[in-house]
């Protein structure tokens, strides 16, 4: 089984691309539990909603991963609940990186078009950039690999479905995944 992670800063197309790429390729996608959290909670949070929120999405992504699928998309993972740790906090509980890490992960550049949608916090040109380059800390500092995806939305999909199809070891985007091959 292999976990791909959609990482990096709000508003870059994580959401709408793991989506999308999972009904199209009949792989389990794990959401974003803090977009349901903050929605239920607000986002005045705490460092103890972020510690539950890292544990409430490796639930689900543990969930999703029982029937060892060969290829699971995650909207995020407790390595980016550790940048919102870093960001809202200025600092990291051990906690946060003591999760499971993906097989790979993608890095999304902050170079689109920010769109408020009541949960997101960081849109100014300085803020995006240091939540940017926290999220790429993140990764580095837990050693995990991944690939940096940017550019334009046709640029992103090119670069996610080259990637999933590399580390799905298929070397095109047709990976076996729940009930038929896509």
């Amino acid at each position: 089984m292999i976990r791909v992670c959609f990482h990096g800063a709000e508003s870059t197309g994580k959401s709408v691309l793991a989506e999308k790429l999972s009904r199209e390729l009949a792989c389990p996608w794990v959401p974003e539990y803090g977009r349901a959290y903050a929605e239920a909670h607000g986002t005045a949070f705490t460092m103890a909603d972020l510690l539950a929120i890292a544990k409430g999405q490796d639930a689900a992504m543990r969930v999703a991963c029982a029937d060892a699928p060969p290829l699971v998309l995650l909207d995020t993972d407790p390595l980016m609940t550790a940048a919102w740790a870093q960001m809202l906090f200025g600092e990291v509980p051990d906690e946060l990186l003591r999760y499971p890490k993906a097989e790979h992960y993608l890095l999304f550049a902050a170079d689109t078009a920010w769109q408020d949608d009541g949960t997101r916090m960081f849109g100014s040109a300085e803020a995006r950039a240091r939540f940017a380059a926290v999220a790429q800390d993140m990764l580095v500092q837990a050693g995990v690999p991944f690939t940096p995806v940017s550019g334009g939305w046709s640029e992103r999909e090119a670069r996610v479905r080259a990637v999933l199809a590399r580390v799905a070891g298929t070397g095109e985007v047709e990976v076996q995944c729940g009930s038929g091959t896509r």
